[in-house]
């Protein structure tokens, strides 16, 4: 992981579906884990939805707390 990565998480929005808009660290836990199941898509956008499921599947999305301070 790189750590400028984590800062991505609270700056890209989805680009499409049905949260489109949304910032990808707000994106639900049930939707990444949809994307899970089912592939996430290539690119910079499917290496943050991964590492975003991985956060809050192990419960570690608080370690956005403080990003989201700034």
């Amino acid at each position: 992981m790189n750590p400028q990565d984590l800062e991505l998480l609270l700056t890209r929005v989805m680009p499409y579906g049905k949260y489109k808009g949304r910032l990808i660290a707000d994106l639900p836990g049930h939707y990444l884990n949809w994307f899970a199941r089912e592939g996430f898509p290539s690119g910079e956008i499917g290496r943050l939805l991964a590492l975003m499921h991985e956060l809050d599947h192990n419960g570690f999305s608080g370690l956005l707390d403080p990003l989201r301070k700034r």
